[in-house]
């Protein structure tokens, strides 16, 4: 993995970790960055567990919108073991 895939991936989990805060409230940057990240692993596992095909037109919104979902499950998961 090169620098310019990690840092993609970094703004794609900053986006859905703000998206995320944004739906479920709360956080800073550095929890955006974490949440989104963990999120991407957490979404992208939930939608291939399901068999959901997220199809939005865009690679990229698709990813941002897998991520977000899966950020705003580890937010919830994490407030409700709190």
């Amino acid at each position: 993995m090169d620098a310019k895939n990690i840092l993609i991936w970094c703004v794609i989990g900053l986006v859905a970790g703000w998206l995320a805060s944004f739906i479920v409230g709360g956080g800073g940057l550095v929890r955006y960055l974490l949440t989104g990240l963990v999120g991407a692993f957490v979404g992208g596992f939930l939608v291939k567990a399901t068999g959901i095909n997220i199809n939005l037109g865009n690679a990229w919104v698709n990813e941002i919108v897998v991520a977000a979902i899966g950020a705003i499950v580890v937010v919830l998961i994490a407030r409700v073991l709190a």
